[in-house]
């Protein structure tokens, strides 16, 4: 099964504006263990003490899953890590030559020093170690092979690969991951970006290359656009790639709402996966194929993350729609006087900007 490390707690926390206090921190956690993440990215150690203090706090809840800090490839941060007492480290070196340039001043013999001495102390002190490739996307395939093979000959256990900057398609993803999973034989992470609104189709892409891995954040929370995103993956995995996935609506929901009412960010009615109204059918055609088969316009049911299935009444809808409300209300519907009704709710809610209620829609229908 395909591993999903979810960095809420951390790059979804580095979103704008966002920051989460302790008790929010924990909450959030134990609901993404609850949804089914496999592995929680939690924090940046070298932050300090508070930043330390709510990661030991994290620790403690004793989830079953693996607690992964984020650091610079540095023996600093290193140091930080391991003084909250965590298991796991994602080891952040640059890997394309624009940030080189920057953060080495265009030395990669140093760069690769610097990931030498790191990743052999982590893994001295028992570490898993994910060594993370800032901007692999704009990086040499070639030389990304080369860190990977070096980080794996010093015993690291994972790639992460960085779409920092969002610029992937999902067909560039594919063939970059299918080279670096033939050329080295390091488990890969995906960790997109969402620049361009391809976040989680880059992170599926990179499963179907080979990765085994992908970073999600709840409700895609992160830098700029934000992330791939943890219910958008989850679902995939489970209905795309047909993993045996338990999924529980309750907590997705309130694993959602949670982490919206701790980032003050707003769902959108159409977001998918969660969003109120991914499940209301207006048009006429819709409806009528809805009321022979469920399935005919959904993929998956509304019950499995918690959300309800309506028929709007609206511009669009037709006798179907009509028919439906008003057996509700156990009127036995005449064609002639629905078929008359269709124009009456088009002026209606064009005028008013909202749909009709269904006891409106009786009235009008008795008036008539």
């Amino acid at each position: 099964m395909a591993i999903i490390n979810d960095t809420t707690l951390r790059d979804g926390e580095q979103a704008p504006y966002v920051a989460f206090n302790t008790h929010e921190k924990l909450e959030i956690a134990k609901l993404l263990h609850n949804c089914g993440a496999d592995e929680l990215e939690v924090g940046i150690p070298a932050m300090g003490i508070k930043e330390q203090e709510d990661i030991k706090e994290i620790l403690n809840l004793e989830l079953p899953l693996r607690v992964m800090t984020w650091n610079r490839a540095t023996l600093q941060d290193l140091e930080a890590s391991l003084s909250c007492g965590v298991q796991a480290v994602d080891l952040s070196v640059p890997v394309s030559q624009t940030l080189i340039d920057v953060k080495f001043g265009g030395d990669k013999e140093k760069l690769f020093r610097n990931l030498e001495d790191v990743v052999t102390t982590a893994k001295k002190e028992g570490l898993f170690v994910c060594i993370g490739g800032e901007d692999s996307s704009r990086g040499d395939e070639e030389f990304l092979a080369e860190i990977m093979n070096f980080g794996e000959s010093l015993g690291a256990d994972r790639f992460r690969y960085c779409d920092t900057v969002g610029i992937l398609t999902p067909h560039a993803t594919y063939e970059k991951i299918d080279y670096l999973a033939k050329h080295s034989s390091l488990d890969i992470e995906m960790h997109m970006h969402n620049d361009f609104g391809m976040a989680t189709a880059n992170s599926v892409a990179g499963f179907e290359a080979g990765a085994i891995s992908a970073n999600t954040t709840v409700i895609g929370l992160g830098e700029r656009a934000g992330n791939a995103s943890f219910e958008q993956v989850l679902m995939s995995l489970k209905h795309q790639f047909h993993e045996d996935r338990e999924i529980d609506p309750i907590n997705l929901q309130t694993l959602v709402q949670s982490v919206a009412l701790a980032a003050n960010r707003q769902i959108s009615h159409n977001r998918p996966i969660v969003g109120r109204n991914i499940f209301s059918h207006e048009s006429g055609i819709h409806v009528s194929g809805m009321i022979k088969s469920l399935n005919a316009y959904e993929a998956f049911e509304p019950e499995m993350v918690g959300l309800h299935r309506f028929f709007p009444i609206g511009k669009h809808s037709g006798s179907a729609t009509i028919n439906y409300h008003l057996k509700a209300f156990g009127i036995t519907p005449v064609k002639a006087k629905v078929q008359g009704l269709l124009p009456k709710v088009r002026e209606i809610v064009t005028q008013r900007k909202t749909v009709l209620e269904p006891n409106e829609l009786v009235e009008l229908y008795l008036c008539s």
